[in-house]
């Protein structure tokens, strides 16, 4: 599985003008998940957002995750981050058929909920608007997968 996090103020999201998801401080986590993937994958995903260690503690430094700080969390599906750049023209045959990806993306943000993070989501497949305030900026980048040009969760 893939995700991208960004450290936020704020963040919510839309479907057809109406908000279904948002969070306060805390977490934007972009999830996909790839062909292969499995539930102890987004597991040990969920396990490894929640305690990742981006938040600011007293002296500055980032130090505190985001159990740690009781933040809460806005998981959005992002199929595209599976997206082949080979060409002009992004593919995305690497991304889980949609069915697994939904149960995969399910399964991540219960895990993360189970993690003590509260936890809202987008609506899989939809067309969404996601607004969001950068905090600090801090994006992290996270693939699961072992291969050698993949960032690993350990």
């Amino acid at each position: 599985m893939r995700a991208v996090l960004q450290r936020v103020s704020r963040a919510q999201v839309s479907v057809a003008g109406q908000v279904i998801g948002r969070c306060g401080p805390g977490l934007l986590v972009l999830v996909c998940a790839m062909q292969g993937d499995t539930a102890a994958e987004a597991g040990k995903l969920a396990a490894k957002v929640a305690k990742m260690r981006i938040f600011r503690d007293d002296q500055d430094k980032m130090n505190l995750s985001v159990r740690d700080t009781g933040g809460s969390a806005l998981v959005i599906s992002q199929f595209t981050l599976a997206a082949d750049l080979r060409g002009n023209r992004p593919g995305f045959s690497t991304a889980a058929a949609p069915e697994d990806g939904r149960r995969l993306y399910e399964t991540f943000a219960a895990c993360l909920a189970a993690e003590g993070v509260p936890v809202e989501t987008g609506s899989f497949g939809a067309d969404m608007a996601v607004e969001l305030v950068n905090d600090g900026p801090v994006t992290i980048w996270i693939d699961t997968d072992q291969g050698a040009a993949a960032r690993p969760v350990s």
